[in-house]
């Protein structure tokens, strides 16, 4: 099985540069057709939050416009950009299949388990899975091989601004997934770089932005700052012997390729 993970797209109105330097919808746009590109194709694309950059209806709606053009089926999660609201009306019924409650949340049975989670906090950048959204991940949870997807990663990562915005009721989720070894791994998005993190007994991998690398800097002293960048993502392949790889893809693969 292979899984295509994109995330925090940030798009703004049509026309429009995000945060007046960055051209999102184009970098999509070339995201879509690598990945239509790939084969084997992907059986699923995963977005991963921060579709649009201030929730309102006209970015989520130029988000989903260029979506359709993929090949392979998608689905999506929100991040602290988007608002829950504004996605429904968008993608309700399609790439969201079902609701939570209030909350964003489904299952999509697939050979791997696929669990959308919500872990936003309307105001808030930081992210927060609470009693209700435990209680409902422990229902969908069984013992098939099992991928979890959602904005915000539940540990540190090394990078400040994203430290700092925080996670709430990450112990109590450390916990559940603890419970669960088929979890293979929990996909996040938020701090626009690829990292990997072992936790609760799986590993926690975030994946690039699609245009916007946030800097990285290991002392934490720096200002957050974001660099243009490449259009990447994340395939994550399931192989025929059980084990889940994942790969950081370049868009701009460079000069090549050249026989060894």
């Amino acid at each position: 099985m292979y899984i295509v993970q994109i995330s925090d797209t940030h798009l703004v109105e049509p026309g429009d540069l995000t945060l007046g330097v960055a051209p999102m919808a184009d970098k999509l746009r070339r995201v879509v057709a690598h990945i239509n590109g790939l084969e084997p194709q992907p059986d699923v694309v995963l977005v991963t939050g921060d579709i649009t950059h201030d929730g309102r209806l006209a970015q989520a709606q130029l988000a989903a416009g260029i979506l359709a053009g993929l090949r392979a089926p998608f689905y999506v999660i929100g991040g602290n950009h988007d608002t829950r609201e504004t996605l429904w009306q968008v993608f309700g019924g399609g790439a969201i299949p079902s609701r939570n409650g209030d909350l964003i949340g489904y299952r999509i049975n697939a050979p791997i388990n696929l669990i959308g989670l919500d872990s936003t906090v309307a105001g808030a950048s930081g992210g927060r899975i609470g009693p209700e959204q435990l209680a409902w991940l422990k229902r969908m949870l069984d013992d098939r091989p099992t991928l979890v997807f959602m904005h915000h990663p539940p540990v540190k990562v090394s990078i400040l601004e994203t430290d700092h915005d925080g996670f709430e009721g990450s112990a109590a989720l450390e916990a559940l997934i603890r419970e669960h070894p088929n979890v293979l791994r929990i996909l996040c998005g938020h701090i626009h770089l690829t990292t990997h993190a072992a936790w609760a007994g799986t590993i926690v991998s975030t994946a690039p932005s699609i245009g916007m690398a946030l800097r990285r800097d290991l002392s934490m002293t720096k200002p957050s700052a974001f660099y243009l960048s490449p259009p990447a993502y994340l395939l994550h392949h399931m192989t025929d012997h059980g084990t889940l790889i994942s790969h950081h893809v370049n868009v701009d693969e460079g000069d090549g390729p050249h026989l060894f």
